[in-house]
């Protein structure tokens, strides 16, 4: 995927006279509040016009784009559905087999082998039976990555996906993200505001605020100043060595 010369409507520019391509791995997308973060997803996946550039997606035009059955994308309001409703989670995920290819039918055995091994890889094969309604915040965001993942994309695409949950769960969240790129190479886009996950975690930084700042992460790389660049001069930020394995850690 990269984008080039990419204008927005509402943006004076966003990748200007820039060709910034998206390799497998981790690029997390950071920004103020109304610099675009979510706009620039909401164009990449063809949900809101350009108004110059040109977006590919697995090398194709974005125009004569697709096969979306290989892109998975959640947006910040995934979680919120009716606690209500009267779904168990394996229902819940196992809606994530109906796509463009298959929209009527029962589940065959490859659909509920791809569910079954998507849940026992999230660690939720445990909540099955359970009703959503009964899930932690953490848990729910468990199940829906797990909805998503049982199409078995090649992107994933995640805007501020975890949000009102506690260190730990955060970082087994970033942990599974990692997994899903070293194990099932995944090429995962996520917007979020955790910076600190950001340089444990990712491979690549993203600055938006109108326009987009590129950097890689790495041991030897100080991203402070795309960071100030897109924050302002008011920001100062410290930068310090993580005691964290890389990138991603296997472990």
């Amino acid at each position: 995927m990269y984008l080039k010369s990419l204008k927005l409507v509402g943006f004076k520019s966003f990748a200007d006279r820039t060709r910034l391509e998206f390799r497998p791995g981790v690029t997390v997308i950071v920004g103020p509040n109304g610099g675009g973060k979510t706009t620039l997803l909401k164009a990449i996946l063809g949900i809101i016009p350009i108004s110059s550039g040109q977006i590919k997606l697995f090398g194709q035009p974005l125009s004569s784009f697709k096969k979306w059955n290989r892109i998975a994308y959640l947006s910040q309001s995934a979680i919120n559905y009716d606690e209500q409703f009267p779904l168990s989670v394996q229902e819940l995920v196992s809606l994530g087999r109906i796509n463009g290819v298959k929209m009527v039918g029962p589940l065959d055995k490859k659909d509920q082998e791809v569910i079954r091994r998507t849940m026992e890889f999230m660690g939720i094969t445990d909540l099955a039976k359970r009703r959503i309604g009964q899930l932690s915040g953490g848990q729910k965001q468990r199940v829906i990555l797990a909805k998503a993942l049982v199409r078995e994309p090649a992107l994933l695409v995640l805007d501020e996906p975890v949000s009102g949950v506690d260190s730990t769960t955060l970082e087994r969240f970033y942990k599974i993200l990692s997994d899903l790129n070293i194990k099932k190479g995944i090429t995962i886009l996520i917007v979020s505001h955790d910076l600190a996950a950001v340089f444990c975690r990712m491979s690549k930084l993203m600055c938006v605020n109108k326009k987009v700042r590129t950097s890689d992460i790495g041991t030897n790389i100080d991203p402070s100043t795309i960071l100030k660049e897109t924050y302002g001069d008011h920001f100062n930020f410290v930068y310090h060595k993580h005691d964290c394995k890389g990138a991603f850690n296997s472990d």
